[in-house]
């Protein structure tokens, strides 16, 4: 498939898309890259995403290792490769098992979660896949994280699947990455 939206010449940015573009690339992010590509399009749009992005990923009340991974359940519920040959790679280096890893990619149920991913896992998968989230699920999310913590957690899933829907309509190109691709 043919990227959509693939990265713009330097030389035909708009000023606004350029100041857009250098706040990612001075970011804790270090480059444009991915979703961002597609979002230069709307400068605005991409700045407003790339701080709450930054937040989500790096500040959240539920820490990197479980944004992590509502990041991967996230992407493996939209089919999206070029989040998870971002974030799977990111996922085992803060902790996640590479057994979870491929679970989640081959839509199974990991084995041996720890307390605090299970929570995760079960609040993600029920969201995405009813739309919402069970009385039990959400008091367990609660207990371990607070109230900030499952506004964040909500905010993750929505925040990721805000830009699978970005790059899936995009047809952002894959990167280079370590991370096996998802299985069909």
């Amino acid at each position: 498939m043919t990227d959509r939206l693939p990265p713009i010449s330097p030389a035909l940015l708009t000023d606004a898309q350029r100041r857009a573009a250098q706040t990612v690339i001075e970011g804790p992010r270090g480059a444009l890259y991915g979703p961002f590509v597609p979002l230069l399009r709307s400068p605005e749009l991409l700045e407003n995403a790339q701080r709450m992005g930054e937040y989500l990923r790096y500040r959240s009340a539920i820490g990197v290792r479980l944004s992590e991974l509502v990041i991967l359940v996230t992407a493996r519920h939209w089919n999206q490769a070029v989040e998870w040959a971002i974030h799977a790679p990111i996922a085992a280096q803060v902790g996640l098992t590479s057994s979870l890893i491929d679970a989640i990619a081959h839509r199974a149920r990991p084995e041996g979660m720890l307390m605090d991913e299970a929570v995760v896992y079960d609040f993600c998968t029920e969201l995405h896949q009813t739309k919402g989230v069970s009385d039990r699920t959400y008091g367990q999310a609660l207990a371990l994280f607070g109230e900030q913590g499952v506004v964040d957690l909500m905010g993750l899933n929505g925040y990721y699947t805000f830009l699978a829907m970005v790059m899936n309509t995009a047809r952002t190109e894959m990167p280079v990455s370590s991370a096996a691709p998802l299985p069909e």
